[in-house]
């Protein structure tokens, strides 16, 4: 008899559950559902990655559709806006196109607009070791080693840092590095970002003797003045170049002549005495 009560019991408690799952899964099926309708406006992206001095195509672009309230300031809406323009930035995929990263619509496309007011772009040749093996990329920082002889004699060659934190522009005919992967690659020119003056100081290490560049770290933001380097000083037979300054406080190198080698002298042995004597 108890047995049956139980069984009944639980036959009710299924049914009951049941039938109550069954109403709220109809009820919340039926239940209207509300849709919010979010203003939006156009705005130009970029299509894909877009290099930095690129001339902006129809292809290159397109149109999304983006929350109002958020739109970037001086955002474009119609495409054919843009096309002809240069970039004096690189633009990643979806990107919007924004002023700040567009050249002047006179300035047109590729190196010379992305040159600032007040410097100069001046090419110089490398090699793979110049170059620092092809890791001389646009964007990194390098300084500028001259090796040469102010007197045309070996002895007073040096080597001496002319030139620091200087940008490079372009390696080669490229803007930027390769995209697929970033490995370095053996360039003959590499375009730098200098000032008037330093263009000149380029200008004369190039053609007066041999430059080296020395890549850099970017953060690095120190600028240490050396005295240079001379073959009696790199040997340990001489000391430094000393250095003035001009009447503008600019370090000049004054050569100073390597210490005399001392003499040769022979050695003198007779049985258990021995004597040193000055050959000349």
């Amino acid at each position: 008899m108890n047995r049956v009560r139980i069984l009944l019991v639980l036959v009710v408690a299924l049914l009951a559950g049941g039938g109550l799952a069954a109403g709220t899964y109809s009820y919340l099926q039926n239940v209207p559902t509300k849709t919010v309708s979010m203003p939006t406006r156009p705005v130009v992206v970029a299509r894909a990655n877009l290099a930095l001095a690129s001339e902006l195509r129809a292809d290159d672009l397109t149109t999304v559709q983006w929350p109002e309230g958020s739109v970037p300031d001086g955002a474009f809406s119609d495409p054919q806006q843009l096309v002809g323009r240069g970039l004096i930035a690189a633009v990643v995929q979806h990107e919007p196109i924004l002023p700040g990263k567009l050249a002047s619509k006179e300035a047109g496309s590729g190196l010379p607009p992305i040159i600032p007011e007040g410097k100069r772009a001046v090419s110089v040749k490398v090699n793979e070791v110049i170059g620092v093996a092809g890791y001389v990329l646009p964007g990194t920082m390098v300084d500028v080693v001259t090796t040469q002889s102010p007197t045309a004699r070996p002895e007073d060659m040096t080597s001496k840092v002319v030139l620091t934190q200087v940008p490079v522009l372009t390696a080669g005919t490229r803007l930027e590095q390769d995209g697929k992967d970033g490995k370095p690659m053996q360039v003959t020119v590499v375009t730098l970002l200098v000032t008037p003056e330093q263009s000149e100081r380029l200008a004369l290490a190039s053609n007066e003797g041999k430059i080296q560049l020395a890549l850099r770290n970017p953060m690095d933001q120190s600028a240490p003045v050396t005295t240079g380097i001379q073959p009696a000083g790199l040997l340990g037979r001489g000391a430094a170049p000393a250095v003035r300054r001009s009447g503008s406080g600019r370090p000049l190198l004054k050569p100073v002549a390597p210490l005399d080698a001392p003499a040769p002298t022979v050695e003198i042995i007779r049985g258990d005495k021995r004597e040193r004597t000055v050959v000349g």
